[in-house]
């Protein structure tokens, strides 16, 4: 039975703390080593097992780098302000402040017990008036330098949770919280212009260190398109409009535009026999996020405004329809439709019975199945037709410009970021309306605006703090008349676009943080945290860090230099963990039974870490047997090694093949460990704890070589085991601490084996295995096989067809 469980994780976890082994020096030797996972939200009670996948193989990755000479930050805090605390308040009567408060110490005694190496000394916990002091202080920077503004739009609207949604919290027209029917509404917000780093934001995706899959969602979201801009004129009227296009060259085949139902040309070209189809048709709308709306494979809807538009290239009239495929967000809220050569215009065209005009064909000129979207040539396009995709952009909008009609044009999917929010637990938005001034910033000097403790915070659809005449009622930091506070307060992603920085000055009270400390210790070297984030927050800080460089707070361009998405650790059913299936696995729990080091590891050996599975409570029991299995040989070695008896000096057959597995262990968990391939380093280590069992059974040892094994074999396992393999090195050397050991290196000589074992095959089956040197040619090795007893007595009597060597690996006899 092993020794190891939570007692050992205790002794070194207070050691740990008493001798500050983990306390960061940024004027240490060492290359700067940022590591950092994203930080938890403490709606809940406690940490999960994804917690603890997100976590724990982390820190090791982060234990290793530092065993390899770097010199390692890894802060933790909590991201504390949001929807789901609120919401837990508004169900259970318990204020936000005090479940947050209560939830945050709950974790962080939990993330103690894994035993990470977190810089506690550096946490930074969002919902502070110290941290959101600097939040607000990033907001005025933003308005200070014209990146901050305010302007009426239409927002998704959650009735139930009375608040804005953004367009990814929108699932199948209802809120993802509380699957409520979203609606749209006009409100007054606050944005962040984003979309002037747009270019910016794309070209910079290409110089880092991300999956593909996150960079090319990013390119997708911010989604640049080079086209043009082209007039159409609504026919009997005076009323024109612009359209954007990538595809210009098929102007001759439009033959309907569609406008979003957002567009306020739709009440002014709707007739009254279609006035009544159109209004329940934009009331349908309202129900649909923008994401939804632009679905591909969703079924194209739409209805006639009863009105026409002049095409501008050729004079056709075309109906102008509305189709919640056209955002108003997106261009010009209005497109033209090209059903011959576009896929959602065809779908559009077909269910519509509306016209479909070729205008493009291949370039071969061979008959085309419609839509057909690649570039070709003109056709039907009159003074055009014969010229290529290329050639017709540029000669379609030279003739419209010269008309007035249209112009080149380079457009972005990429909205401003909308970060007014009507709920309380948040920062509040730190502006003052006064009568005569209008909307005045906040002095900085009397930040932060304090978010007050006594408020009704249950949803009736207006911002809670509105009710609280104590928080509302102030003065005109200009005029010093009566005004009113801002009651809306900031998107938590405004929490989570800088933390990165304020982790480095924490403690800073003067300013958000030391530009010489943050360019020193920034960009984050290596990012840990979940995909779903691709489009928001990670977006957010690369935007926060490029506004504030400009600004001349910091020198760097980007906040995350290489970024790892965890996989995600689902139910023993292999579903997603929820407390609703009664499928979630409590770490603490088995922590209890096992120790934090066998949780740690099974997390690791169990699941390709980008990939993540299905917990196996048999894969936690088989890991717990292994560190058992380690525990066991340890101490035969160690006791071997005092004992002094049967004591050789020599490297013979025995010790060379156990320095074989000890350096190929070596070698895989350094490789494998580094790209985060948690589950095959570990597979190496249990390929030498094999090797030591067989080792051990040897009558006479070389007992300093086998230390000296030990000691290597102990240093690997460290960052993968941190308690056991402290008390197993404690045990081994008598010092303190393992981690403050060096990283072993490999020997490349001593995975160069003087003898191989090749398997012997009769017809197909092993009949034997033999040793022979690694240098043998093909003839000596066929010599070797035919020349074992086994293979004598399976050959006897027949006849050797042939015999096939595979060198390295096996022998194969064919006998008849």
């Amino acid at each position: 039975m092993s020794n190891y469980g939570t007692a050992i994780d205790k002794k070194w976890q207070k050691k740990w703390e008493e001798t500050e082994l983990y306390k960061f020096n940024p004027d240490a030797e060492g290359e700067k080593l940022y590591v950092l996972e994203m930080f938890s939200y403490p709606s809940g009670s406690q940490l999960h097992a994804g917690h603890w996948f997100n976590y724990g193989p982390v820190d090791s990755w982060a234990r290793l780098k530092k065993m390899q000479g770097y010199n390692v930050f890894q802060p933790m805090g909590f991201d504390a302000f949001g929807l789901p605390a609120e919401n837990f308040a508004i169900k259970t009567g318990i204020h936000p402040w005090d479940s947050t408060e209560k939830n945050i110490k709950t974790m962080e005694e939990q993330l103690r017990a894994m035993g990470a190496m977190f810089n506690w000394e550096n946490e930074v916990i969002t919902c502070t008036p110290e941290y959101y002091k600097w939040t607000q202080w990033v907001f005025l920077q933003l308005l200070k330098n014209g990146l901050a503004y305010r302007k009426k739009a239409p927002v998704n609207w959650c009735p139930s949770c009375n608040t804005v949604l953004a367009n990814e919290q929108v699932v199948d027209g209802a809120c993802e919280r509380c699957s409520t029917e979203v609606t749209k509404k006009d409100l007054t917000q606050w944005f962040f212009k984003i979309t002037e780093y747009a270019d910016e934001l794309l070209e910079k995706l290409d110089t880092l260190d991300w999956p593909e899959k996150t960079v090319a969602m990013q390119k997708h979201w911010i989604g640049k398109s080079t086209g043009a801009e082209v007039n159409f004129k609504v026919k009997n009227s005076d009323i024109n409009f612009n359209v954007f296009t990538t595809r210009v060259d098929t102007l001759n085949g439009v033959t309907y535009v569609v406008l979003a139902p957002e567009n306020p040309l739709v009440d002014e070209l709707t007739t009254d026999e279609n006035k009544a189809a159109v209004e329940e048709y934009k009331e349908a709308a309202k129900k649909q996020s923008d994401i939804e709306r632009q679905s591909l494979t969703r079924e194209k809807t739409g209805v006639f405004t009863g009105s026409y538009a002049i095409n501008p290239i050729n004079g056709k009239e075309v109906p102008v329809w509305v189709g919640d495929y056209v955002l108003a967000t997106y261009g010009t809220g209005a497109v033209m439709a090209v059903p011959a050569h576009d896929e959602r215009d065809y779908a559009f065209a077909t269910k519509f019975n509306l016209p479909i005009d070729q205008v493009i064909t291949s370039k071969k000129g061979e008959e085309v199945e419609l839509p057909y979207c690649e570039y070709g040539v003109l056709v039907n396009s009159g003074e055009f037709d014969g010229l290529t995709t290329e050639e017709a952009k540029e000669a379609i909008v030279e003739k419209l410009a010269k008309q007035g009609l249209g112009s080149a044009k380079v457009n972005y999917r990429l909205r401003d970021w909308l970060v007014s929010r009507q709920r309380y637990w948040g920062a509040p938005i730190p502006i003052i309306y006064c009568e005569d001034c209008g909307a005045v910033p906040v002095p900085e000097k009397d930040l932060p605006v304090e978010l007050p403790y006594n408020v009704e915070f249950a949803p009736d659809g207006k911002s809670p703090l509105a009710k609280c005449e104590e928080f509302v009622n102030t003065t005109c930091p200009c005029c010093g008349k009566p005004a009113k506070r801002e009651c809306d307060t900031l998107d938590t992603f405004v929490c989570s676009s800088w933390y990165q920085m304020r982790y480095v000055d924490n403690k800073n009270d003067k300013i958000a943080f030391d530009k010489e400390k943050v360019d020193k210790m920034l960009p984050v070297d290596k990012y840990v945290g979940g995909p779903e984030h691709a489009c928001m927050h990670l977006l957010y800080a690369r935007f926060i860090t490029k506004a504030l460089r400009d600004m001349g707070y910091l020198s760097f361009d980007e906040p995350f230099k290489s970024l790892t998405h965890q996989g995600l650790i689902l139910g023993p059913d292999g579903l997603k963990m929820s407390k609703s299936k009664g499928n979630t696995i409590s770490p603490d729990d088995y922590i209890k039974e096992y120790g934090a080091d066998v949780f740690r590891m099974y997390l690791m050996f169990g699941f390709a870490y980008t990939e993540g599975g299905a917990w196996s409570d048999d894969g936690i029991k088989s890991v717990a047997r292994f560190v058992d299995r380690i525990e066991r040989y340890l101490t035969m070695c160690r006791e071997a090694i005092e004992a002094g008896t049967n004591n050789k000096t020599t490297m013979d057959k025995a010790e060379k093949e156990l320095n074989f597995w000890l350096n190929n262990a070596i070698k895989g968990v350094t490789e494998d460990g580094e790209k985060m391939q948690f589950n095959t380093a570990i597979a190496r280590m249990m390929e030498f704890i094999n090797a030591l069992s067989k080792y051990m059974k040897e009558e006479t040892k070389n007992l300093d070589f086998l230390k000296n094994v030990c000691e290597s074999f102990i240093k690997i396992l460290a960052p993968f085991a941190p308690h056991f393999a402290e008390e197993q090195w404690s045990l081994l050397t008598g010092k303190y601490s393992v981690f403050n050991e060096s990283w072993p290196a490999f020997d490349a000589k001593a995975l160069v084996k003087d003898e191989i074992e090749i398997a012997i095959q009769v017809n197909g089956k092993i009949k034997a295995r033999i040793n022979v040197a690694s240098d043998l040619n093909e003839e000596g090795i066929k010599a070797a096989a035919l020349a074992d007893e086994a293979v004598i007595a399976a050959t006897e009597g027949k006849t050797i067809v042939k015999v096939i060597v595979i060198k390295g690996r096996l022998v194969n006899i064919v006998v008849k």
